[in-house]
């Protein structure tokens, strides 16, 4: 891969995930500042992200991998949903907008999978060449935040027009990336979902772990739909600058998963992200901009151990227990499961959580952010209780 391409790819990576991180953390400020959402709605919103998620495996691989280059296909998806973006800010009523937000998330999930499919097809050995490219994806969300909280407009739609402006950006860029044929796979929706993949669930562990990553989706949802709320209720300031550290956080952990994968065993791995949940949100619930300001940066700043050593752990176990000809399938039925089913159940129910607790202007964030440290106490027992796998040699 010569110094053109992969400078194209790193562009590429980098705006991509910078349009997410730009709309993504604030819509739910955004949602109860100008459209007086409750909590249900604006978990709604994210779970638009959810379906999404659940949805294009489909397009990718029974319509794109089939009959479209992928750049080409990612430069239009782009370009409307531009558009979107833009649209969104026009609406003032919380049904609406979540509709054009549902609209937008179906364009916008497939071009991940179609980014890392143009990568890939320029590279000679992915294993080593990947990851390099893959982290300005990183670089780019945390970039967002930075220029979201210096700017001021993190409760304003400009977070919107900065994403949209982006995304048509990084649509007109796409037409001149490496051409990415398509490959000709197989289109059915069993080979999409990955349906091979259910012989894993004849393992009795993998189907434990399984489960599981399901469940903890749940606080998963808290943190990605409300955090950035519960920080700006508290006159947090510059909050959406300030997460950015649980993306450091998460580039600097993922250093360590390679080297204890092995060593402390997948089952150690995945006990210490779950107790890394619980300690977020107990530093949550008694964090405040006083004395105790150091607990809110704490709970940011564990994202990286929450996130790498129960996500990545996880999706490096799958690739394991799957082998060289499932892994693919085995890898699409993980992010199924956990982004898609995971957390479509999980924003839906933090947002009735959230409402529930909802006092005038202001939530009772104490009790809120017990519920998905309880959740993932519950986790946590539950995997200890029942997860067994046999040492291997």
């Amino acid at each position: 891969m010569n110094t053109k391409t992969g400078s194209l790819l790193a562009s590429m990576m980098f705006f991509e995930y910078f349009i997410w991180g730009a709309w993504y953390v604030t819509m739910g400020t955004y949602m109860g500042e100008h459209l007086q959402a409750t909590g249900v709605e604006i978990g709604a919103a994210y779970s638009a992200l959810a379906i999404a998620t659940m949805i294009s495996p489909f397009f990718v691989g029974m319509i794109a991998d089939r009959f479209f280059a992928a750049q080409k296909i990612m430069g239009v998806l782009h370009l409307i949903g531009g558009a979107l973006l833009f649209l969104a800010t026009q609406i003032t009523d919380s049904s609406t907008f979540y509709w054009v937000i549902l609209g937008y998330s179906l364009l916008y999930m497939p071009t991940i999978a179609l980014s890392n499919s143009v990568a890939f097809s320029q590279m000679t050995d992915p294993g080593k060449q990947f990851p390099w490219i893959r982290v300005f994806g990183t670089l780019g969300w945390i970039v967002a935040g930075v220029l979201i909280g210096q700017l001021g407009i993190e409760k304003t739609a400009s977070t919107f027009h900065m994403a949209a402006a982006v995304s048509v950006g990084l649509g007109l860029l796409s037409f001149v990336l490496p051409n990415t044929p398509p490959n000709g796979a197989d289109g059915s929706a069993s080979k999409a979902l990955g349906t091979e993949a259910f012989v894993l669930f004849k393992e009795r562990p993998y189907l434990i772990f399984f489960i599981a990553a399901i469940l903890v989706c749940i606080p998963l949802s808290f943190y990605y739909g409300f955090a950035n709320p519960f920080l700006n209720e508290l006159n947090f300031e510059n909050a959406a600058s300030k997460m950015t550290l649980g993306q450091v956080s998460e580039a600097v952990f993922i250093l360590a998963i390679p080297f204890l994968f092995n060593r402390i065993g997948v089952k150690n791995m995945i006990l210490l992200g779950m107790a890394a949940w619980i300690l977020r949100y107990v530093f949550f619930a008694y964090g405040d901009t006083g004395n105790n300001t150091w607990m809110l940066y704490a709970g940011i700043i564990l994202h990286g151990i929450c996130y790498d050593f129960f996500f990545v752990t996880g999706y490096m176990y799958t690739e394991k227990k799957a082998g060289a000809k499932i892994k693919n399938a085995a890898q699409g039925l993980f992010t199924f499961a956990t982004y898609g089913v995971g957390m479509f159940i999980g924003t839906w129910f933090s947002g009735y959580i959230v409402d529930t607790y909802k006092t005038g202007e202001t939530h009772n964030w104490l009790n809120i952010w017990y519920v998905p440290a309880y959740i993932a106490m519950g986790v946590l027992v539950y995997f200890i209780l029942f997860f067994k796998e046999k040492k291997t040699a």
